[in-house]
């Protein structure tokens, strides 16, 4: 038997759906969400999602400027333009496309976007508070996450949750997300002697290691929920999530699905974060 699945996809519709009617009495208030996007180069994985952040803007009726930088842009003029718009008062959220050239220090841009346009959670005055449990921006995807295990009808708390994968952009904010919803969290990575044991005692496991197919069902304990937030290019140009989904979602509960889970859970919540962050500004959060 199947288990259900997580429609990210309707759960990103609903979402957004929300986010749509604040605008709209925002902009009856003349307030306007601003979102500032920046690519440096001609990455194509990158070129696809700054268009899709676009759209999404367009669509839900924010302000919006995409700025596309040539990739020999230098460190210093990219620091210049994150300047600005730290004080451009109709600009709400700053995102600066990832991976950048190597000639850019990934940290020291990170670092000088304001922390509160900080959309994408990444600065560590953001990271710092998700770690104490004060008040922040949260990163997209681990929140989009913890959103997806609710309304799947999941109660967190109280529940032993396995995080396989360490990154500082997924792994380790949506542990701590976790813990946050109370539930006891063990995280696994490359360096776990006994990762399928450790994972067959979760009930709620969240994988993130960017190997396509690389936890069947020997890992999932029956009933268990299986949040999958890899997205691999197969040699056959199919997606594929970090999950083996046909061979899991024989014995798991509630799995979400590649593409069609998580995807498109990170730019909704981009979008939500670039609104709270609107409305704080505005004075209205």
């Amino acid at each position: 038997m199947s288990a259900p699945i997580i429609d990210g996809k309707q759960i990103s519709q609903d979402i957004r759906a929300n986010i749509q009617q604040e605008v709209i009495r925002l902009k009856e208030h003349s307030f306007q969400p601003g979102l500032a996007v920046v690519l440096v180069g001609e990455d194509p994985a990158s070129q696809v999602y700054v268009k899709n952040k676009e759209k999404a803007c367009h669509d839900l009726g924010y302000y919006s400027e995409v700025h596309r930088l040539a990739a020999d842009t230098s460190q210093e003029a990219l620091l210049k333009l994150v300047d600005k718009l730290n004080h451009q008062s109709n600009i709400h959220g700053i995102l600066v496309q990832l991976p950048l050239p190597k000639h850019i220090q990934e940290k020291a841009v990170i670092d000088a976007i304001a922390v509160e346009k900080d959309v994408d959670g990444f600065h560590p005055v953001n990271v710092g508070n998700l770690v104490i449990g004060d008040d922040s921006l949260l990163p997209c995807t681990p929140a989009g996450v913890i959103e997806l295990i609710k309304r799947a009808g999941v109660e967190i708390a109280g529940k032993h949750a396995v995080v396989i994968g360490r990154s500082n952009i997924v792994g380790k904010p949506v542990s701590l997300l976790l813990q946050r919803e109370n539930a006891t969290v063990t995280m696994c990575h490359s360096r776990t002697a006994n990762m399928a044991e450790l994972s067959r005692q979760a009930d709620i496991l969240v994988v993130a290691i960017g190997k396509a197919n690389f936890i069947d069902a020997s890992f999932v304990k029956p009933g268990a929920v299986v949040i999958d937030v890899g997205m691999n290019r197969l040699e056959n140009g199919k997606l594929a999530g970090d999950v083996d989904f046909e061979s899991v979602k024989q014995v798991s509960g509630p799995i979400t699905p590649v593409p069609g889970g998580v995807g498109p859970m990170t730019i909704t919540m981009l979008m939500q974060n670039t609104l709270v962050a609107a409305k704080r500004s505005y004075g209205l959060a």
